[in-house]
């Protein structure tokens, strides 16, 4: 079985470097996901084989309180900066001063905008992913950095030296706008850009989260005690051999002349490139002459990074719209006179809220600035009141909502104003039931945007809870909704009802509770009877549970609305509390009493057993320790489990022995 497990894991890194690095899948998706499953089920029922690096980790599942803070092996400096030719003039001749007044030649890279990362290597292995910091220290990301697909977690060649290789995580641009479009779906506030994005990924503490968006690592210096390599571009073509995802983006330049050349190339066709990058790294290519050159107290002397300025374009104001979003949030949308900003016709702009507008004293017909700079949502930064006509209308901020007519509010201490009429603004009302629907949530297939739409505009929904008392009579004279349609909707509806209690808290687009907070609070009160009896104090003592949260969720169920309809849900069959394996414990027998499972039992799946122990009161990990109080042998376990529980006096037991315990 260790054989298979280790061709497995050999097999599905290969094809993790074929399909992310090479961008040539060798296998379908299915195939892939086939052998992943295999590897995961092997590895649970076995874990005597585990391995940190295991491909198996690209999931993700691990939950991290506090990132550490661990020392750098070798000092991260930040990059002197140059914006025009004769700064990178001025730049080589200090490097002349110290080489000589021979030709120097260069490694061009492209600069990319993205969160730096440091990685470290031992006997080919990835051991640790520690981010920038101050330079000297930074935090250690390391379960969030190996769900990233690009990010090999061990070579593709035999190397025994530890070294470090730098590297920035990004966010492709068709990512970043593929989740903020779901952010909008869900009524939450868009990502301000990849950039930031990225870099607060890194931070989050369900490792599962991570592995769930589309981040990338570029990597781009390899550092060492002992060099490997004459010239920075053969470390990159190396580390392109090893498995790295490098970027083929770089040049051996022979001058400074070739390095403009490249400069200028990027500077201009940086916008067809799918992901951001904020200028060009141009570094001494000799790494003799890089130890020559050496350090300033901040920075490299042998690099520096050419910085493209920020593209602005002026376009008129001619307009200003607002959406509503479904938790009745407004956010003011600017139309503008077409133009052409970074490679994209741009005819709206993001105006965020009235502050901004206010800021910005904007009038319509403005002369205005926009950029993108590194958003993906073009911004206006500045108007040209020069340009302004004499009866220009400064731009009042609406004060009721657009689609229903109720005046808006705007509590203290928030930046956006709210339409506050929940239960009869119907954007508002067929937000709710899409975020409901939604794939994350309910998943509910074979409704729509425009079925929703349509069934709201019939009368047949006014709440996600009237989904659950939808008939095929009704549905089958809607336009579009032919008699499969319809058995689908339906059958989707009635498969939603074991949808598990977090993802159905989710569901209830509860303002500021997404995922990963529907699922501390599933998790810490069990059903949602105590959620909704809790009080601010209550809700606040679970983990990254603040004070804007608590009170929105107080605030939902102290609505008789929203009462009603969770009552509606519960009644309909809908999964309002945890599982039984997620419950209080059955019973304090196994309190204070840690086990590991091994091998194939007769009476229960290794998952009941699993249950069982928690339901006790007991705990149950993956390896053996002197901490261990129990092995619980099943048939086919592996004998260096039994010798190493020998050695550490651990009793092992079989599944007999274990229902006696629970039983007594």
């Amino acid at each position: 079985m260790e054989k298979r497990i280790k061709a497995l894991r050999d097999q599905l890194h290969e094809h993790n470097h074929a399909y992310y690095v090479l961008d040539s899948p060798t296998i379908s998706d299915y195939e892939f996901d086939m052998l992943l499953r295999e590897l995961i089920d092997l590895e649970e029922a076995h874990p005597e084989f585990y391995d940190p690096n295991s491909p198996s980790r690209r999931v993700g599942g691990s939950v991290t309180k506090k990132f550490p803070t661990v020392m750098h092996d070798h000092p991260m400096y930040s990059l002197d900066n140059a914006y025009d030719f004769s700064e990178l003039q001025d730049w080589e001749s200090r490097l002349q001063k110290v080489l000589g007044n021979d030709s120097i030649s260069y490694s061009c890279e492209l600069k990319y905008d993205g969160a730096s990362i440091s990685l470290t290597y031992e006997n080919g292995v990835l051991v640790r992913a520690v981010t920038r910091g101050d330079g000297i220290q930074g935090d250690d990301v390391t379960e969030n950095v190996k769900t990233i697909p690009t990010v090999p977690l061990r070579l593709r060649s035999e190397l025994e030296q530890r070294f470090d290789i730098r590297g920035e995580i990004i966010l492709p641009l068709s990512g970043f706008e593929s989740m903020n479009a779901e952010r909008i779906a869900n009524g939450e506030p868009p990502f301000m850009n990849p950039r930031n994005t990225a870099s607060g990924s890194l931070k989050l503490q369900d490792s599962a989260v991570v592995a769930q968006r589309p981040l990338q690592c570029f990597l781009y210096q390899i550092v060492t005690n002992v060099p490997l390599f004459e010239t920075q571009v053969q470390g990159l073509e190396a580390a392109i051999d090893w498995g790295f995802h490098v970027p083929k983006h770089f040049l051996e330049a022979k001058n400074l002349e070739e390095v403009m050349s490249f400069i200028k190339h990027w500077e201009t066709h940086k916008n067809d490139l799918p992901y951001e990058i904020d200028g060009v790294v141009v570094k001494v290519n000799s790494l003799d002459a890089q130890a020559a050159l050496g350090f300033t107290s901040k920075s490299p002397r042998w690099a520096i990074a050419y910085k493209f300025k920020t593209e602005r374009v002026f376009t008129t104001l001619n307009s200003v719209d607002y959406q509503v979003g479904r938790t009745g949030a407004i956010t003011p949308v600017a139309n503008l006179e077409p133009i052409l900003l970074g490679g994209t016709i741009v005819k709206r702009a993001s105006l965020h809220n009235a502050d901004q507008i206010e800021k910005l004293d904007l009038h319509i017909g403005d002369t205005v600035g926009v950029e993108k700079g590194g958003e993906i949502i073009p911004k206006i930064t500045e108007v040209n009141t020069q340009k302004r006509l004499l009866n220009a209308q400064k731009i009042q901020y609406i004060t009721h909502c657009p689609d229903c007519n109720t005046p808006l509010v705007r509590d203290s201490g928030e930046a956006q104003h709210y339409c506050p009429n929940t239960e009869g603004c119907p954007t508002q009302i067929m937000g709710r039931i899409q975020h409901f629907i939604s794939r994350k949530a309910m998943d509910i297939e074979g409704l729509g945007g425009e079925t929703v739409a349509l069934m709201h505009k019939q009368g047949l929904l006014q709440s996600y809870a009237d989904l659950y008392v939808l008939t095929e009579a009704q549905l089958l004279p809607l336009e579009r909704m032919a008699e499969k349609s319809v058995s689908n909707v339906l059958q989707g509806i009635e498969e939603s009802k074991s949808i598990g209690f977090e993802r159905v808290l989710f569901a209830l687009g509860i303002r500021y509770v997404g995922q990963t907070v529907a699922k501390k609070l599933a998790r810490h009160f069990k059903n949602i009877g105590a959620i909704a009896s809790a009080d601010q104090e209550s809700l606040m003592a679970v983990d990254e549970i603040g004070t804007r949260i608590a009170q929105s969720v107080n605030a939902f169920f102290s609505n008789p609305l929203n009462v009603e309809l969770v009552r509606r849900l519960k009644t309909y069959g809908l999964q309002l509390s945890m599982e039984l394996s997620a419950q209080e414990p059955h019973s304090s027998k196994l309190k204070g009493m840690s086990f590991v499972i091994s091998g194939v039992f007769d009476l229960f799946s290794r998952d009941e057993l699993k249950d069982l122990i928690e339901s006790h009161g007991g705990k149950v990990t993956g390896s053996l320790s002197s901490k261990t109080n129990y092995l619980v042998a099943g048939a086919n376990m592996g004998p260096s489990k039994k010798v190493k529980a020998e050695k550490l006096n651990i009793s092992v037991i079989d599944e007999d022995t274990f229902s006696e315990m629970i039983s007594l």
